[in-house]
Formats: C-alpha cells, structure tokens, sequence
C-alpha cells in the first residue's frame, strides 16, 4: 500500500479524547485533544457524559486532519483505543445512553462486589474471567445501573438495551450510531475486563452474566482486536473508511511497545499507571496479586494474554495537586518544584483515593500523607507524589517477577508521565534495571494504528512494529543499595497506614 496513505488513531483516554494521524514507519503527523468533564457526584463516585465524549472524538478528528492538510481519502484505516472497563449503556431505541458513564476509578459498586464474593472471597471467579471481584470492572457496574436507574432492568429484559465499554460506544456512533446502523462490537482485550467473558474461550459466559443478573442481549459481539469492523458513517469526516483496530489502552500501549515475546513487559504512566508482561498463549493466573488478561488477537492468530498490575493513581495524582491543593498551575512544574529538595524529607504519599488496587485490592484503603515533620515543605510533598509513582511500580513488578519466575531485565515506559526526567531516575533506581522510553512515547496510539493497519495490510504484521520501534532514552539505576530498600521499606509501612480507613461509619 501506498506510504503516502496514513493511519488515525482514536485515543478515548480518562481525561481527553485524542485523534493522532501515523505514517508507515510509526512517527506522529498530526494530533487533535480535547478535555472532557470529570463528574463527581460524591466521594468515590466518577463519572463521564457519554454524549460529551462522543464530540469530544468527533472534534478531534476535524483538528487531526486539519492539522495534517488531509482528508479521509488519506486514511487507510481507523483504530480504536479506549479507557477500559468504563460502562456505558444505551437505548437501542434512542441511541441516548441512560446514565452517564460509570468510570473505572469508581467505587459505588463495593457492595455489589461484596455481594457476589459471599463466603469464597473476590477470587471466587478469578479462573473464569482471570480477575478478582473488584469495583474497577465492568460487570457490577453494569449491574448498578440496571439496578438503580428507574425501567432499566425491564429495558434490559426486552432487549432494548445495549452496553459497552468506551471502544463500543465510539465504534457505534462512529459506524452509524442510531440512524446509520451503528456496529455493536468490542474486541477480546476489552471483553477481558468486563468479568463476563471466559478468559479461556473468549466468549460472554452465560453463569456469570445471571450471576450478575445482566441479559446477555445488552453485551457487544466479540471480536480480534484487528479486523474490519464497519465503516465511517455518521462523522462524515470519516464516511467510508474502514474502522479495523480495536485494542483497550493498556493493552494497545503493550502492542505498541512491540512486546511480542513472552516475558517482555511495558508500563505506561498515565491517569494510573498499568504494567503489562506478555506470558504467550496460555492465560497464567496470578498468586500475587496481577490480573490475566488478554494481551491482543490479531485476525484468526492465536490470542496472547498478559499478567498486569493496576495502579489506579499514578498522573492523577499530579493532577490533584495542581487542581485541588493549587500547589501547582501545570503538571510540567511538578518536577522542578521536586528537584529543588534532594530528597522526600521523610515524606511519604500513598494515594489510595479508590482504595489501592495491585497487589493489594483494598478497595477499604484511603488516600493518606504520612511522616510529615515542620521540616517537610511544598518540594518534598511534590517529591513524595512522584516517588509514590515509582514505589507502586516497583511493588508491581516484584509480583510480577515472582509469578512468572523470570525477572525482567529491563523496563520499556511509555506515556505523559515518562518526559519527567526525575520520576524516570528515581524510577530506575527502584526496579533496579534500565528503564527505556521509546522515540514515540504515545504508544497507546500507536498500538491502535498498529491494529488497524494490519487489518488492511498497511503493515505486514508485528515485524514490522519491531521494525519502527526505537530507543530514545535509557535511564540506569544508579542509587546505593541500602539507601533504595530504606525508601521501599519506609513506602511499605506507608502503605499499611491507608488500611481499613472504609467502614460502616465512615460518611464519605
């Protein structure tokens, strides 16, 4: 095909909704962002308008194109990549979603997960679906709204109801939506965080679906993560040009990272931070802590699956400090505010804000300050926030060596958060092996384009994604042995501090 053709990515990420456009060898041409609302009814509760979104992806698309000169007949396809286990649904009747969309990071559904774990624990499914019972999924969100948003259940019942996680609402909205017979479908790697779907087979799993008392009428077709799905219709900046790539972000940041042999891992420091390690074509199910998952399927290929651990706050956290304590008026300034002390002043921020999720799952945790003297100023509080990024990276990677019994040799990064030269540093001091961030940082992206562009034969397959990645910048552990388990140490006791903060009593 020819390289003058391009690939767009859709990236419906937790905060903004981006389109960047990729030539053949893999670089950025063009980019397109957008915010969107965080809705925050009440403590532990996230939210996202649907509808708001939906323009949001739109808008981006007209900013990519426009900013790259071209047109849709530039574009040999389309991928979709999403924030994960985020659930929306909507009337197949009015195409308007009947609730906003319930976010990943919320904790509403505790309940609900307790619930169903009874007697035998949140493991009670986990060789089914490969996950714990938690609230970060999607199944018992899906369970909240059919529960508590008036008719619901009775729409559901009659089939008038369909759900999806983000990449599903996009897709059918662009593929048609309502009035242009829009495309009910989601791929394996979104499917594998709903808790609905067998983790082995690939498909909805009817005892979970009554366990969770949700109609398998609402639940998407299941397909590859790079095929041909449907075609632009609605957004007329698109019409036509086929939508050929669907992969959940953490899993198209591994795709895009080229991690195709087993044992090779990534880790993208976003809203959280996410490590994927690509265990091969049978799922390895976790004794400390990790979630299976799949990885990717490309066509008819046999799946790939991943252990991954999930940190829910990781650029969030950033966030907070600039948008909540105002200690900060952009993200970028964290880190010269951090580099101006040498070290955390004894300080330690475990942000535990939905509970803390791998390798622990507490969802009873809080987010807590510790080891605050007079001593402690604004440098060491921005200090302790990005090292809580490094330590909680650095717990999940244990796990995950101890799982697979073969300890990574180095660490590929990916993500906003990675251009912070003293969170890298501090990072690789950790884990104690060379962290790596690659030329093109926005693998997420990339992995979608990767996805659809395989699908059309822009690209051969995986060789050539090994083919376009390349190493931009190598950190290499540097800091005293001792001084580095001090710190961990210290974290650790930090951590044991945000426990069993939730009860009965405790009005949030």
């Amino acid at each position: 095909m020819s390289q003058e053709k391009y690939i767009l990515a859709i990236d419906e990420g937790t905060t903004s909704a981006r389109a960047i456009i990729f030539d053949h060898s893999g670089h950025i041409v063009s980019v397109g962002q957008q915010e969107f609302s965080q809705i925050l009814p009440k403590a532990g509760w996230v939210e996202h308008n649907p509808i708001e979104i939906w323009d949001a992806v739109r808008a981006v698309v007209g900013q990519a194109l426009s900013a790259g000169e071209m047109n849709r007949h530039q574009i040999a396809a389309v991928g979709i990549t999403n924030q994960r286990e985020t659930t929306v649904v909507w009337d197949r009747e009015t195409g308007e979603p009947i609730y906003n969309a319930i976010v990943w990071q919320d904790t509403r559904t505790q309940e609900i997960c307790d619930e169903l774990a009874g007697d035998q624990g949140a493991d009670r499914y986990k060789d089914i679906v490969g996950l714990p019972l938690a609230t970060y999924f999607s199944g018992p969100k899906i369970k909240w709204i059919l529960d508590n948003v008036p008719e619901a259940r009775e729409k559901a019942e009659a089939g008038k109801l369909a759900f999806g996680n983000m990449d599903s609402w996009v897709l059918w909205n662009l593929t048609g939506g309502l009035l242009g017979g829009g495309v009910h479908v989601t791929d394996v790697t979104n499917a594998s965080r709903t808790m609905l779907m067998n983790v082995r087979t690939l498909q909805w799993d009817e005892g979970m679906c009554e366990a969770m008392g949700i109609p398998m009428s609402m639940l998407p077709e299941i397909k590859s993560s790079s095929e041909i799905y449907g075609y632009g219709r609605k957004n007329g900046l698109l019409i036509d040009t086929p939508v050929a790539g669907i992969l959940g972000d953490q899993q198209a940041a591994t795709f895009g990272q080229a991690c195709f042999e087993k044992g090779m891992a990534k880790n993208t420091y976003g809203t959280g931070c996410f490590m994927l390690m690509n265990t091969g074509n049978e799922p390895v199910f976790s004794e400390n802590g990790l979630l299976t998952t799949v990885a990717y399927k490309i066509g008819d290929q046999p799946q790939v699956y991943a252990l991954e651990g999930s940190i829910a706050v990781a650029g969030s956290l950033v966030q907070w400090l600039r948008d909540n304590l105002k200690m900060i008026e952009t993200a970028p300034e964290i880190e010269p505010l951090a580099r101006s002390v040498k070290t955390n002043g004894g300080a330690y921020f475990v942000p535990a804000f939905s509970g803390l999720f791998a390798p622990y799952w507490r969802s009873d945790a809080r987010g807590a300050l510790v080891g605050l003297t007079r001593y402690v100023n604004r440098g060491h509080i921005a200090r302790a926030v990005l090292e809580a990024t490094a330590y909680q990276t650095r717990e999940v990677l244990e796990a995950m060596n101890a799982d697979s019994g073969v300890p990574l040799q180095e660490l590929k990064v990916d993500g906003g958060m990675t251009a912070n030269e003293l969170l890298m540093e501090f990072q690789a001091d950790q884990v104690g092996v060379p962290v790596v961030r690659p030329v093109v940082a926005e693998t997420t992206a990339l992995g979608a384009a990767y996805a659809a562009g395989i699908a059309v034969g822009f690209w051969e397959g995986e060789q050539d994604v090994i083919d376009n990645w390349a190493e931009e910048k190598r950190w290499e552990p540097t800091m005293d042995a001792e001084e580095r388990d001090r710190l961990f140490r210290n974290w650790k006791k930090a951590v044991t501090k945000t426990f069993d903060w939730v009860d009965d009593d405790v009005v949030e």
